[in-house]
C-alpha cells in the first residue's frame, strides 16, 4: 500500500462511538421539549420520535441522506400534530434541533484518536467524510482537518459514489492518492475502493469482515496502526 498525501477518515464510530452520544443527544432533546413544550412532548418518547423520523425518511426518500433535515422534519410534524399552526412550529422545532445539534456534538474521543490525528495531520492533509451532521468545530477537531465532506453537502451519503467525488473534488488529486478509514465496511471501505481509492478497514469490535463484499481488506485495530 502506497502512502497517500491525503487521508481521509469517517467520524462516528471511528473517532468515538456514536451510540451513547445519540443517546444522551435524544434524550437531551425530549427533556428539552417535555419542559419548554409539553404539548408537543406529550404522548412521546426517543422511540416514538425516532419512529417519526422513520415515516419522514419513507415520505422523503430523496433526502433520506441529509439526517439535519430528517430530524427537523420530524420535530415539525410533531409540533404541528400536537396543533401548533405551521408558522408556530417552526421557532420551537428549530430550538429543539439546536438542542440536539448541541449535544450531538459532545462526543468522547477513542484513546487513539486525538495522537493519532496529531500525528498523521503532520505527515498528511486530513479530510473528513462523514453520512451522520457531527460538526468538526463543535466537536473540536477544526484544526485538524482541511475539508469536511457531509453527505447533506454531496447530495448523497456513502457508499454513493457522489460523497466520495466531492471529497475527490476538495483535496484536487488523484483518488489514488487517498486512503480512507473508516469502520462501515460497505460505506467506507467498498465505497472508497469503487470511487478508486485506497481503503483500510478500522475494525476496533474484531467483527469477522462480510464474505459478500469479497476478500478482506487492510484491516487495523486502532488508528495508532495506521501510523
Amino acid at each position: 500500500m502506497r502512502a497517500p498525501p491525503v487521508i481521509s477518515l469517517d467520524l462516528d464510530d471511528t473517532l468515538w462511538p456514536v451510540a451513547p452520544v445519540l443517546l444522551a443527544a435524544e434524550s437531551a432533546l425530549i427533556e428539552w421539549l417535555r419542559t419548554r413544550h409539553p404539548r408537543a412532548a406529550h404522548g412521546h418518547d426517543i422511540d416514538s420520535m425516532r419512529a417519526l423520523r422513520v415515516k419522514v425518511v419513507a415520505q422523503f426518500p430523496e433526502s433520506s441522506h441529509d439526517l439535519t433535515f430528517v430530524r427537523t422534519r420530524a420535530l415539525l410534524e410533531q409540533f404541528w400534530a400536537a396543533g401548533y399552526a405551521q408558522a408556530q412550529a417552526e421557532a420551537p422545532a428549530g430550538e429543539a434541533m439546536e438542542v440536539f445539534l448541541r449535544e450531538r456534538n459532545r462526543v468522547e474521543f477513542y484513546p487513539d484518536a486525538m495522537p493519532a490525528l496529531e500525528r498523521l495531520a503532520a505527515r498528511h492533509r486530513l479530510f473528513a467524510v462523514s453520512n451522520g451532521n457531527a460538526d468538526l468545530v463543535r466537536c473540536g477537531l477544526g484544526d485538524w482537518f482541511e475539508a469536511h465532506v457531509t453527505a447533506a453537502g454531496a447530495g448523497a451519503a456513502k457508499p454513493d459514489a457522489r460523497i466520495f467525488a466531492e471529497l475527490i473534488r476538495k483535496a484536487g488529486t488523484a483518488p489514488e492518492s487517498i486512503l480512507h478509514i473508516g469502520d462501515d465496511p460497505l460505506a467506507d471501505v467498498i465505497g472508497a475502493r469503487r470511487a478508486g481509492m485506497q481503503a483500510v478497514w478500522l475494525n476496533r469490535a474484531d467483527k469477522p469482515w462480510p464474505t459478500a463484499l469479497g476478500p478482506a481488506p487492510r484491516t487495523v485495530s486502532t488508528l495508532e496502526e495506521i501510523l
